[in-house]
């Protein structure tokens, strides 16, 4: 894949992987926005709200039929967050120009729908139609309220809710459901014209066309953004130790059969020189792998959890762990949890350890190769944080990574947070303290 990536318009990058691997392109657009739970909401519907309708159709059933008539290209509203920084736009996708009869070229058309949604929604007065604010302002606070739904990975948000309080990654990408059902259209309107005049915006496209075939489609697409002063303080901001001398401990309570323990380290020294390929492996030989000390000691061996699995997030310095058990466990689980921890950072791990979280690792590197979805969310991350080294080079570097490198991030980490997800009202299931 040749990759390329440049400032074609002020303040828009393209992302740009050339490649005939694929039968279906992918191009994305998305505005780049510093988390803020005064706007993360808003920011978080304005896709969906643009997706709705443009000016030349204003519907979703006139959009579906244009859609249609070109091949079935999609393109459907996206939000996430990489670090602090907010990213809501669109993903389309669309059937590469060989795959057609005639050869007809859908670059251009695809880049054009990016566009015209997001330059020309269907608006009154200058102002976005309150029925579509409505009708989607109510679909992302269900989102919002739809995530206590599932328990597992509400424990995990919780904790970085809670241990991260006073950081902007406590905020999520939807913001909170108060704020979501107080946004008015009026608002939304003012908000998503500044947004537009201050956003950096990143387009990715991945698919056969060449570079300056992407470029012109998108410069053309994009040729009546509105700019003003564009925003570049955008960043994530790290923090190196726990907030306090002893790790805080947070517990909810909820009606469920079984607990949830989720503890949270930060990374520490190591991420004053980010080493990525060394975090990927340190993550699978802890907990991100079937080979891994969590799945294989706290799990198979000693039956403490349902599941136990590790995360980094390597934009924002955390170390996080997930886990199932049965209330009378929590105490046991965290202990053999922390154990696990203090023996990588005694340099306890075995050829076989080291081997099966290189393989895991590299692995799912060379897989995102083949998944223009994936290419997408990688390159995005990599390009918010400075970083261009493709998947496969990543994969490369992460089959070198020593049992040392291993140790030394291990040592790096800070425990910061417990959080404890209880059941019954008796107090029965509360971990017990040391």
């Amino acid at each position: 894949m040749e990759f390329r990536r440049e400032e074609i318009l002020p303040g828009v990058f393209l992302t740009a992987l050339h490649t005939d691997k694929f039968k279906t392109a992918a191009m994305s657009l998305s505005l780049l926005a510093q988390l803020d739970g005064e706007t993360a909401s808003m920011n978080a519907l304005i896709p969906s709200v643009l997706r709705r309708g443009t000016a030349r159709c204003p519907d979703l059933d006139s959009l579906a039929a244009y859609m249609d008539g070109l091949y079935g290209l999609r393109a459907e509203p996206v939000v996430r967050c990489v670090g602090e920084i907010q990213a809501p736009g669109f993903y389309a996708t669309f059937p590469e120009d060989r795959c057609l009869p005639g050869r007809e070229r859908l670059l251009e058309a695809a880049a054009g729908l990016l566009g015209e949604l997001l330059l020309s929604p269907n608006t009154r007065g200058g102002l976005l139609l309150p029925d579509y604010v409505e009708r989607e302002r109510e679909r992302l606070a269900e989102r919002i309220r739809a995530r206590r739904n599932n328990k597992d990975a509400y424990a995990v948000l919780r904790l970085v809710e809670l241990m991260c309080a006073c950081e902007s990654i406590s905020v999520g990408a939807l913001g909170s459901e108060q704020d979501a059902e107080n946004i008015g259209y009026v608002a939304l309107s003012k908000h998503y014209k500044a947004l537009l005049a201050s956003a950096p915006v990143e387009v990715f496209y991945c698919g056969g066309a060449d570079w300056d075939e992407a470029a012109s489609a998108v410069s053309a697409a994009l040729a009546t953004l509105p700019r003003g002063e564009i925003d570049w303080e955008l960043g994530t901001d790290i923090r190196m130790n726990s907030l306090e001398a002893e790790p805080r401990v947070f517990r909810e309570r909820m009606e469920l059969s079984q607990g949830k323990l989720a503890l949270g380290w930060r990374l520490g020294e190591c991420m004053e020189e980010p080493d990525l390929a060394a975090l990927r492996v340190f993550n699978a030989v802890y907990g991100g792998c079937p080979s891994s000390k969590l799945f294989q000691n706290v799990r198979e061996r000693r039956s403490l959890c349902y599941y136990a699995s590790s995360g980094v997030d390597t934009q924002k310095g955390l170390l996080l762990v997930a886990s199932a058990v049965n209330f009378e466990n929590f105490g046991a689980a965290r202990e053999e949890i922390l154990a696990q921890l203090e023996a990588m950072r005694r340099g306890e791990i075995s050829p076989a350890e080291l081997d099966g979280a290189r393989r895991s690792c590299a692995g799912a590197l060379r897989a995102v190769e083949d998944d223009p979805f994936a290419l997408e969310g990688y390159w995005l991350a990599m390009n918010l944080s400075g970083a261009e080294i493709a998947p496969g080079e990543l994969a490369a570097a992460c089959e070198l990574v020593t049992a040392e490198d291993v140790a030394e991030i291990a040592r790096s980490c800070e425990l910061d947070a417990e959080y404890y997800l209880c059941g019954r009202e008796d107090g029965a299931d509360e971990p017990r303290e040391d």
